[in-house]
């Protein structure tokens, strides 16, 4: 179970990290760069915070999102525990803002599938993470927190 968690989480975050070089470098993807400009215009008129008043510039939006996931992935991906969990839930959230925005711009359910995918599968991993840490530790009746042994029969 381990293994497959790091495995899901090393491909969660590889993914997230390229996408986030794709959307900082127009060097890398100049035809996806373009259309992602023209995107995160859309995206800014339906901003979740404009309900506050507050509109982002679409280029300061599409750095800040591709910042976000470059180091959240990255650290998702190699960071320590404490870091995961953290860059996990900022991942998230960032999903969440995604299906919202497109949902808000009327975007086609098949639009939204792959941040959809993203967020099941972020949620997917953070859970099993917290089973796989309660399990590790049991409480004695005594109240003290003692760690679990495992005995393997072959």
């Amino acid at each position: 179970m381990a293994l497959l968690l790091a495995a899901l989480r090393v491909l969660l975050g590889g993914f997230f990290a390229l996408t986030g070089v794709a959307k900082l470098s127009e060097q890398i993807a100049a035809p996806v760069s373009q259309q992602m400009k023209a995107l995160f215009v859309q995206f800014a008129e339906v901003f979740p915070l404009k309900v506050f008043g507050y509109q982002p510039d679409p280029m300061s939006y599409q750095v800040a999102v591709g910042w976000l996931e470059l180091l959240a992935g990255l650290l998702l991906a190699l960071g320590p525990p404490k870091l995961q969990e953290i860059s996990n839930f900022l991942l998230i959230v960032l999903m969440m803002g995604a299906i919202f925005t497109l949902l808000s711009l009327k975007e086609s359910l098949i639009t939204c599938i792959p941040a959809v995918v993203c967020l099941v599968l972020l949620l997917v991993l953070d859970i099993c993470q917290v089973v796989v840490k309660t399990q590790k530790v049991v409480i004695t009746p005594t109240g003290k927190k003692t760690p679990r042994t495992v005995t393997r029969v072959e």
